[in-house]
């Protein structure tokens, strides 16, 4: 997920980030989902046969991970999220028990605890949340069945107007020493050169790239600014688990909006909220 879904492993507990509100998540359900289906896309191209065991680890509010059970039905199909928020969000709407869900953060998950070779590994818009993916990515890799696959997307936006205003405001904030960590730790994203030299050090067959989607934001109709609504469900949680104080919070968030304002203006249309993302598919060598 984005954290934006944002976005699985999402290892930030309070009082670093507040809890994960699959409502809240839930807005701009089209635009966080395009970047999942189109990265299980190109998998399912790369991938030599069908799946017999699919993760999804980052599998947030489920409804996701629900369209791998439907793409490879005869799959044995798993979802593993950290937030129990999520996770019951999640059981209500798999009705009929189709995907086993799991709680662990991706730093905790062992890809050999399923009794079985992971066949396609999936990891969206989750691992900007883990500081040390580039450690465990060629642990994860090793684990798969022969042939199997790993699809993963991050966000490359922290440098975006978004996040820099975000931690500017932060910097200038009364508790900036506070909100510092939080946010350093919800950027932990790398170069899609470095995914690239990573995942060919472990197998030939990697694909990785990288796209800027110029979202077009509808303003709520509350007023508030619509890419303040955005991060709200994902890269604002630091901030809004270490302010809690009520007063406290929407005078930060009055801050921030007066800045998304010059940034993202609203035009006749809503806002134009570029994104970019990277993605990489790596397939393990058959034995």
């Amino acid at each position: 997920m984005d954290a934006d879904q944002t976005a699985g492993a999402r290892p930030l507990t309070a009082p670093t980030a507040s809890a994960w509100d699959p409502a809240q998540y839930a807005h701009f359900g089209d635009h966080r989902s395009r970047p999942f289906h189109e990265l299980v896309a190109r998998a399912a191209r790369v991938a030599t046969t069908e799946p017999r065991l699919v993760v999804d680890l980052g599998c947030g509010p489920g409804e996701l991970t629900l369209t791998l059970a439907d793409r490879w039905p005869g799959a044995r199909v798993v979802g593993v999220d950290s937030s129990p928020e999520m996770l019951d969000r999640a059981r209500e709407q798999d009705r009929d028990g189709r995907v086993e869900w799991v709680h662990s953060g991706a730093e905790a998950w062992d890809p050999a605890g399923h009794g079985a070779p992971v066949d396609l590994l999936v990891s969206n818009a989750t691992l900007q949340w883990v500081p040390t993916h580039l450690r465990l990515l060629p642990g994860w890799v090793r684990a798969l069945a022969p042939d199997g696959t790993l699809a993963m997307q991050v966000p490359s936006n922290f440098d975006a107007p978004s996040h820099a205003l975000m931690r500017a405001v932060a910097a200038r904030h009364p508790r900036a020493a506070d909100l510092a960590p939080g946010l350093d730790r919800a950027s932990g994203t790398a170069q899609p050169e470095t995914y690239a030299s990573l995942l060919l050090a472990l197998t030939p067959h990697v694909d990785v790239w990288q796209t800027t989607y110029l979202q077009v934001l509808d303003t709520p109709e509350d007023g508030t600014h619509p890419v303040l609504d955005w991060v709200r469900g994902t890269g604002l949680r630091p901030v809004l688990g270490v302010l809690t104080d009520p007063a406290e919070r929407e005078a930060f968030l009055a801050d921030y909006a007066a800045e998304l304002e010059q940034a993202y203006p609203r035009r006749d249309f809503g806002v134009i909220f570029p994104f970019s993302r990277t993605f990489a598919v790596a397939r393990r060598a058959g034995s």
